[in-house]
């Protein structure tokens, strides 16, 4: 494999999918998904109404992960129900849990476990490249999916981001570089359960900076909810994110670096 970090990534995941999809069909899959009870709903734990005013509180997208191609091993004490259940006594409005094994330690398994814990909805963190993943994450009980433009065509986020809303799911549309900017925000909308989000992360280069959310932020119509994600480290950095006009933020690597999980998030969010 060649290419940047991301390349491989890509390459990877198609190779996976398609081992999945000989393991267990599609037409089963779908029927697994379909006999899941309803999702819970990410959309309103994580943007709220349109209606909510800078004044209301920034709420947490709390990750679980337990490593990553940049970063190497980040916690090597990893028990994903025990992380959860921290987060929702901290206080975090939903959940983003890894579950890419080849180069994240995750597993889609982690996703029933930690709702059976908890009461948070439960976002699905990988890199989707093909529907039969948006069926896969809801049999496994994902409540929204992950949908990252640097890796896919707008016309299939359209088509992704549909089959989740069929299933009752939140979509959260994940870009970078403004130059997808125009292209996405039609996808953006209440109705269709897709929520913005802006990584500060260059996932090519693997840098972080955040003046990227502020940088695109100032770019988006009056109004638009947004997630602000990657590279946060401290009350004033999630302080800056919500300035820039973030309705929530999603941390994992600094949390899960700390020795004590629940008072580092109380640390950035603000008690």
């Amino acid at each position: 494999m060649g290419g940047t970090i991301l390349d491989r990534i890509v390459e990877t995941k198609r190779a996976e999918v398609e081992q999945a999809r000989r393991a267990r069909p599609l037409d089963a899959v779908q029927r697994a998904a379909n006999k899941q009870p309803a999702p819970r709903d990410f959309y309103e734990a994580v943007a709220g109404s349109p209606q909510l005013s800078k004044a209301d509180r920034l709420r947490l997208i709390a990750e679980i992960k337990k490593s990553s191609p940049s970063a190497g091993l980040i916690r090597a004490n990893f028990d994903p129900v025990a992380i959860a259940r921290i987060y929702e006594q901290a206080g975090a409005a939903a959940l983003s849990v890894l579950t890419d094994r080849t180069y994240f330690s995750g597993k889609l398994g982690f996703l029933d476990r930690v709702k059976e814990a908890t009461g948070l909805p439960v976002l699905r963190k990988d890199f989707l490249v093909d529907a039969y993943q948006v069926f896969e994450s809801r049999a496994a009980g994902a409540d929204a999916i992950l949908l990252i433009a640097e890796i896919l065509p707008i016309e299939q986020i359209d088509r992704m981001s549909s089959i989740a809303g069929e299933l009752e799911m939140t979509t959260l549309i994940e870009l970078h570089a403004p130059d997808r900017l125009n292209d996405l925000l039609p996808l953006i909308s209440p109705q269709r359960k897709t929520i913005l989000g802006i990584n500060n992360r260059d996932l090519h280069a693997q840098r972080t900076h955040l003046k990227t959310t502020r940088d695109l932020a100032a770019r988006l119509p009056p109004g638009t909810r947004f997630v602000a994600e990657s590279g946060m480290k401290s009350s004033a950095d999630v302080m800056a994110m919500r300035q820039a006009g973030a309705c929530a933020v999603l941390i994992g690597e600094t949390f899960m670096r700390a020795a004590d999980i629940g008072a580092k998030v109380r640390e950035l969010m603000g008690a």
